[in-house]
């Protein structure tokens, strides 16, 4: 398996366990060596330092000398009590002037005497210890010719302290990562327990228990959208859920009505014979229950695909009020057998599918036909605005009441459980098809009913098409 894949299947707080304890490994590791490097370099700077004092203190001895004699006397009385300080001296043709005691360098790792008028500092391994030296010319009293010094001071007392300075340090880091190590854990492990919260919670949610919710203001800002845009999917599909449940149980009484019948008359023709005429009129009213249940079926089905979201069949811009008048002219025949009178107001321009807009209004004038008493009056209004085109079915009649008015559009809901239409609207779909039809269009449908007016409103907005 890749490393990259076995990464990802790690768990999220080992991951961040592991993130922190690398980077906090890396910074104290970082600071470590940055320590150690400073500090060797601190002590390279002070050897310089006392070197160049012992430069200027041998310089100041050789001025004040009178001869090679003196010369040694006063460089060993100068420097006889620094510790770990060592000098040699000597003249151009490499004749010992003076060394000190304990300090005998052989002539091949001996560093080579410095150019006329230079200093030059370094480093210099010798029998197991290693020197910071400096090596310059100086020139005595009693001669012309200048003499070449080199002086070293042993570093061994750094080295130790160096030593001992890497293994407290190796040890406080390693200490170091261990503690970052559990407190990274501890950390990752408080900052994910909303994650695990959220997770009890959606293990809790099954289809009997749809109400739970994640703790949105019990996590972190970082975590709260998450939260929010879940119980926001929850709802949807407590909601989808719900409306799955109501149709099912709504489809199975709606099927049942039709489906007793056609078994009941079938089981009443099959008892005892018949003449064809009653046979005829018997396959007559099955046909006219088969028909209803096409219609219905047809009517479902329609409803699914506008609410699954999809796009309009046929998107165009037509006039709402040529489709009006080509309704009201097909209903005109109902509307005079019951002395019904027609309006048509308005007009304005709608942006979607024709055919759909011809049925939603179709149901709505259906509707109005049926629940308008004779001699009454139903009104088309089309009121056209910048953003939306509104149309608008008005009839007159009996007041519906204020309770019934949210469930009007339900599917198989009726106002009134006792009538019973044989068209496919009678069963209470019709209305539910114009919702979804409007909503198809980005648009929505309301209704009011007050004072003997019972009035339908569907609103196309005219961006539908250009989104």
């Amino acid at each position: 398996m890749p490393a990259r894949a076995r990464w990802g299947r790690l768990p999220l707080t080992q991951r961040l366990t592991l993130f922190f304890t690398v980077v906090a490994a890396a910074v104290v590791l970082g600071l470590g060596v940055m320590f150690l490097v400073a500090t060797g370099q601190h002590f390279v700077a002070l050897d310089r330092i006392a070197l160049q004092d012992k430069q200027h203190l041998i310089e100041e001895i050789l001025r004040n000398t009178h001869s090679a004699e003196d010369a040694r006397w006063r460089l060993g009385e100068a420097l006889s009590y620094h510790h770990g300080l060592y000098a040699r001296v000597t003249d151009a043709q490499g004749e010992l002037v003076f060394q000190s005691q304990g300090f005998a360098p052989d002539t091949q790792s001996a560093p080579a005497g410095p150019a006329m008028g230079t200093k030059l500092f370094g480093t210099w391994e010798h029998g197991g210890s290693i020197y910071h030296t400096l090596r310059f010319e100086a020139a005595p009293a009693y001669s012309q010719t200048a003499l070449r010094v080199l002086i070293a001071t042993d570093t061994d007392h750094h080295a130790q302290f160096l030593r001992d300075l890497r293994r407290d340090l190796a040890l406080y880091v390693a200490a170091a990562i261990v503690v970052c190590g559990l407190l990274s854990w501890l950390a990752a492990r408080q900052g994910l327990a909303p994650l695990r919260e959220m997770r009890s919670r959606a293990a809790a949610v099954t289809s009997q228990k749809l109400t739970e919710r994640m703790p949105v203001q019990a996590v972190p800002v970082e975590m709260a959208d998450l939260a929010r845009e879940l119980n926001r999917m929850l709802d949807r599909l407590q909601e989808g859920f719900q409306r799955l449940t109501d149709f099912s149980s709504d489809l199975a009484h709606e099927l049942r009505t039709p489906i007793s019948n056609l078994l009941t008359q079938t089981q009443v023709a099959l008892t005892a014979k018949r003449d064809a005429a009653t046979y005829r009129d018997i396959l007559a009213s099955n046909a006219e229950e088969f028909e209803r249940l096409a219609r219905m079926v047809s009517d479902m089905l329609f409803l699914a695909k506008t609410e699954r979201g999809v796009d309009l069949p046929h998107k165009e811009r037509f006039a709402a009020r040529q489709e009006s008048l080509a309704l009201l002219e097909f209903y005109e025949a109902v509307a005079e057998e019951k002395r019904i009178r027609f309006r048509l107001e308005g007009d304005g321009d709608i942006e979607g599918d024709r055919l759909m807009f011809r049925r939603a209004l179709s149901n709505l004038l259906s509707n109005a036909l049926r629940h308008t008493p004779e001699a009454g009056t139903i009104t088309v209004c089309i009121t056209g605005t910048a953003q939306s085109t509104v149309v608008t079915v008005e009839n007159t009649g009996p007041d519906i009441d204020p309770k019934m008015l949210p469930r009007l559009f339900d599917r198989f809901y009726r106002a009134d459980p006792t009538r019973a239409h044989p068209d496919a609207e009678g069963s209470g779909l019709g209305l539910a098809i114009t919702r979804a039809i409007a909503q198809a269009h980005d648009g929505h449908v309301t209704v009011t009913s007050s004072h003997g007016n019972t009035s339908f409103a569907l609103v196309f907005p005219h961006r539908a098409t250009h989104a």
